[in-house]
């Protein structure tokens, strides 16, 4: 039988909401858990927090030291007390290899799965007993109505375990291993009702992380495109480091709290403002030259960098594109025990966690 990857997590419909599960973003410098509660066709935030990684203990979203990891979310755990222990955590893209095939439209899921076992040589380049494995039906085919399109995604089963061991150790329990880009596609059904999308727009969400920089292109509320490269907030928080002899936390705190020197402002923020600026426009350049695509019709910031004051209009102008900040708890009910002002400045990086919390129905 197969390997489960943990129920490839697709759009849940935005309509039913009888539970949550925890969300857990394992990034490469933070950890960031968030816990949503159902309230009629809402959501309400109880509540989050995010703490930042021991260096090097994950390293291109690959966990490299598990007890680290672990104590991390334990440590966010005992911040958080959250009501429930089930956790949603995901595994990064580039780590998934997804292929959609078509089978028989009259195969059960179990008759399914054994076909699947039988012909994986066919899709997967890994041997079987070193993946994990999962599918979803999906439409009929065009082609042929006796058929259904079967989405299959498979996943190094190292990537898999180290995410579910990391869990367990912080004292919670992982019901579900998805894909980062189908949490952002969930998560997305909130920013969409913030930035008034139609089904017909095509919506490029750039998530600028600490050490990369994710690009999904959304239409008809599915990812048509994704790439990830490397480049992040680091690059601006190690010259602040360099200039100014702080470490590294001195300087996360110092850029966010004010109190530098001036010369920051010119000489270290606005040029990483528009090396950003390139980024962006470089990401979405490989998006128009591998598509037919020639432009996009909203542009939403996602990750730290994106609370960067006068990033956006920065992006705007120079890419002549409409561009707002991610913020999928706009809409949203708040919890009494969060810090709405901190929660402006973390929302845009709390996209897959939130995306991640609105799993239920695993």
């Amino acid at each position: 039988m197969l390997e489960k990857l943990g129920n490839i997590g697709f759009l849940a419909n935005f309509g039913k909401k009888s539970s949550t599960l925890l969300g857990v973003d394992i990034s490469s410098t933070s950890i960031k858990i968030l816990q949503l509660s159902p309230v009629g066709n809402n959501y309400k935030l109880d509540n989050y927090v995010i703490r930042p990684l021991p260096a090097n203990s994950v390293v291109e979203k690959n966990i490299s030291d598990i007890d680290a990891v672990g104590d991390c979310i334990s440590q966010a755990i005992s911040i958080l007390k959250p009501s429930i222990k089930d956790a949603a955590v995901a595994v990064a893209g580039s780590a998934v290899i997804t292929k959609t095939i078509e089978m028989n439209a009259s195969l059960s899921d179990s008759e399914m799965e054994n076909q699947i076992v039988v012909e994986a040589d066919q899709y997967i380049p890994y041997p079987l007993d070193e993946v994990s494995i999962d599918f979803e039906r999906q439409g009929l085919s065009e082609r042929n109505p006796d058929m259904v399109e079967v989405l299959l995604a498979a996943c190094r089963r190292e990537n898999v375990d180290s995410r579910v061991t990391a869990l367990e150790l912080g004292g919670l329990t992982a019901k579900v291993v998805d894909i980062e880009a189908y949490a952002i596609e969930r998560a997305f059904t909130l920013l969409s009702a913030q930035i008034g999308s139609q089904d017909e727009q095509t919506v490029a969400i750039v998530d600028v992380g600490s050490m990369m920089t994710t690009l999904n292109v959304i239409l008809e509320g599915r990812t048509i495109y994704t790439r990830e490269q490397m480049f992040g907030g680091n690059a601006l928080s190690e010259e602040v480091q360099r200039r100014f002899g702080l470490s590294a936390i001195e300087a996360e705190q110092a850029m966010k709290r004010g109190g530098l020197p001036d010369e920051y402002e010119y000489e270290i923020l606005a040029p990483f403002k528009d090396t950003v600026v390139q980024q962006v426009s470089q990401t979405l350049q490989f998006f128009f030259s591998s598509s037919h695509y020639n432009e996009v019709d909203y542009i939403l910031l996602a990750g730290g960098v994106a609370a960067i004051e006068g990033l956006a209009d920065l992006v705007q102008e120079a890419l002549s594109t409409p561009v707002r900040i991610a913020n999928p708890f706009e809409n949203l009910i708040i919890g009494s025990r969060i810090n709405e002002s901190l929660l402006k400045n973390d929302a845009p990086a709390l996209l897959i966690a939130c995306g991640l919390a609105m799993r239920g129905e695993y």
